[in-house]
């Protein structure tokens, strides 16, 4: 045995050491290879690239997810953009700079929104989006959208533009809001799995499946509850946009088979017909409208145009920002313990970034921008913290919730000065639970079984190869009770409501963001915008700069971001098929069923929400 670990250590080693000597010669090779770029880049004056001409169109194309913040590095990005491959991410604050800069900038005449390559999007992130081109309107410049195919996310997008084209062979598909999970129970007693779960609120269902086949009443009656709401708030908003009721629309979605029936099949004059859409055409007829009253781009043979990207790379804002800032954190994705890379939120390094942003003389405020469904307690006290010192060094510190802070996300949320949401934030389920999975009985059926001696009653008792004792059992329900305890606790002192009342709107149960507010748990309803003005007013400042406190990039990194943003694409490469679509990381009820705590507790004890859309 010991000889074979020492084999096992011996290749170990040396592969690692490959990796790393590989690893090292990439770099040194990127290194290389962009200098010389950069060199003929400087040398054949490519700056023009990021010009903006007068009578351009701003084309507003998000690809991928729409996120908070990118999950992938920044050579992995600077790589994609180079050689034109599909981005998965959009970045939301990248979307409203393009639109408000561009409402303001004289040279942007219109926008045209295309809605193809959006795998998804937040309802409350369509909200915010909503305003802004709303301002965009205001400002008296039009707004087109056009899509080959438009899903329900991708429909409120083009929904906000003043005409909607759509193609012939295109289809706008409404299907409402649902939650359907897959239910184990069956399926874990044929495979012997003993699940103990462990939680206070009878509507904290996020591991209900390891102990069900079915929804519970509780979990049906809370979800309708929010996701009507939801509903209502997208029938409402989509229906004025298109001078329609949301009755009419409601109709159109639920009768949709007998739409199409009179349309003789064809989805597109369906849409047209409900009055979805104003003009069913092909993308040469789109170009040919948008040139009688455009620019020839001879280059592109084309309507002059600017893609959102190089629109905001054009600006050259690269000045390091100077006197009184608004700090922005964003925690963006499941709350995990330690240092954790971007997408998702570490109890340490998500607290060192809010340190860091403390620690900087020049900043006045701090807004944390929350999109997360909760995680492990540890790390969710961890941020919770540091904002809490935060205020207490005399900064004001304010939440804007995203698509969703629930669970752990509003454990980091709760200490705020102000907590903004929007309507369709999905937020609240206060409440934890911890779960444990047993499995000697499977390993019974192979023949393998457990013994041994201990020197005490819980000695080798978490241990997953042995049955849960009762006296374990007790143990860990009460920490579970203590933390809910607390953690109410901790909502009644920042909220200034007492723990009964906070228990009544608590107990695990998942409230849309309006109504978050009616209950006391957001004080206002807004997006990131104003909840960074909001902020700068608290702390009294009326010129300053905002500046996002992320994880710092290396000088290669930098330099590779940069030079692309300079340089134009080597070719054109789309996929909108489903396989793209399933290639966006989705989160699974079975990665909390395998995620097993690495010397952090003895039982996962998790503040977390499966609420997201």
């Amino acid at each position: 045995m010991a000889q074979g670990n020492f084999i096992t250590r011996f290749f170990g080693g040396i592969w690692k050491l490959i990796d790393f000597g590989r690893r090292v010669a990439h770099l040194i090779f990127l290194a290389l290879f962009f200098s010389i770029i950069g060199a003929v880049v400087l040398a054949t004056g490519e700056g023009p690239l990021l010009s903006v001409k007068d009578r351009s169109t701003l084309v507003l194309a998000p690809e991928g997810m729409v996120v908070e913040q990118y999950t992938t590095d920044a050579t992995q990005r600077a790589l994609g953009q180079l050689m034109d491959e599909e981005l998965p991410e959009t970045r939301m604050r990248d979307l409203l700079m393009a639109i408000d800069t561009a409402s303001r900038d004289s040279r942007i005449d219109r926008m045209l929104i295309r809605t193809d390559y959006m795998w998804g999007i937040g309802p409350s992130q369509l909200q915010e989006l909503k305003a802004a081109i709303g301002q965009f309107k205001d400002s008296g410049k039009a707004v087109i959208a056009y899509g080959y195919g438009m899903s329900q996310q991708q429909y409120y997008l083009a929904a906000l533009a003043d005409q909607v084209w759509l193609h012939p062979e295109g289809l706008v598909l409404l299907e409402g809001y649902g939650v359907y999970r897959n239910y184990y129970k069956d399926g874990l007693d044929k495979l012997a799995v003993d699940v103990h779960l462990f939680r206070v609120g009878e509507y904290k269902s996020a591991a209900e499946p390891f102990i069900r086949n079915d929804m519970s009443d509780y979990s049906r009656e809370a979800n309708r509850y929010w996701l009507d709401s939801l509903w209502d708030q997208y029938l409402t908003e989509v229906a004025a946009q298109r001078d329609l009721t949301p009755e009419q629309l409601a109709r159109h979605v639920d009768e949709f088979g007998e739409d199409l029936r009179k349309a003789g099949g064809r989805a597109s004059e369906a849409a047209l017909a409900a009055g979805l859409v104003d003009r069913v055409g092909t993308e040469d007829e789109l170009r040919k409208y948008l040139l009688s009253d455009g620019i020839f781009d001879a280059d592109i043979e084309s309507f002059r145009q600017i893609d959102a990207e190089t629109y905001l790379a054009a600006q050259n804002n690269f000045a390091l920002p100077q006197g009184d800032k608004v700090a922005v954190v964003v925690a963006q994705g499941a709350i995990v313990p330690g240092d954790q890379s971007q997408g998702t939120v570490g109890g340490e390094s998500t607290a060192r970034l809010i340190r860091r942003a403390r620690m900087d003389d020049s900043t006045r405020a701090l807004v944390l921008r929350v999109d997360s469904p909760g995680g492990a307690v540890l790390p969710s006290e961890q941020i919770r913290r540091e904002i809490e010192l935060t205020r207490a060094s005399g900064i004001p510190v304010v939440v804007s919730m995203s698509s969703v802070a629930a669970s752990g996300g509003y454990w980091i949320s709760m200490s705020a000065n102000e907590i903004w949401a929007n309507p369709a934030t999905i937020t609240g389920s206060i409440g934890i639970f911890g779960l444990l999975t047993n499995f000697p009985r499977t390993l019974e059926k192979v023949g393998v079984y457990t013994d041994g001696v201990g020197t005490t009653r819980i000695a080798g008792a978490l241990r997953s190869d042995r049955p849960m004792q009762p006296h374990i059992a007790d143990i860990i329900q009460q920490i579970i009770e203590d933390g809910y305890e607390r953690f109410i606790g901790k909502v009644a002192v920042a909220r200034e409501m007492t723990p009964e009342a906070v228990d009544q709107i608590a107990r695990g149960r998942v409230w849309s963001g309006q109504q978050a507010r009616d209950r006391g748990l957001v004080d206002k309803l807004g997006g990131l915008n104003d909840a960074i003005a909001s902020a700068a007013e608290i702390a009294d400042i009326s010129d300053y700069k905002t500046v996002y406190v992320e994880q710092q990039v290396s000088a290669l990194e930098q330099f590779l971001l940069d030079l692309t943003a300079r340089l134009p694409s080597f070719s054109v490469s789309r996929d909108t098929t489903i396989g793209a679509l399933l290639r966006a990381p989705l989160p699974t009820d079975l990665e909390l069923l395998l995620a097993q705590p690495k010397g952090q507790q003895p039982v996962g004890v998790y503040a977390y929400c499966f609420c997201t859309l």
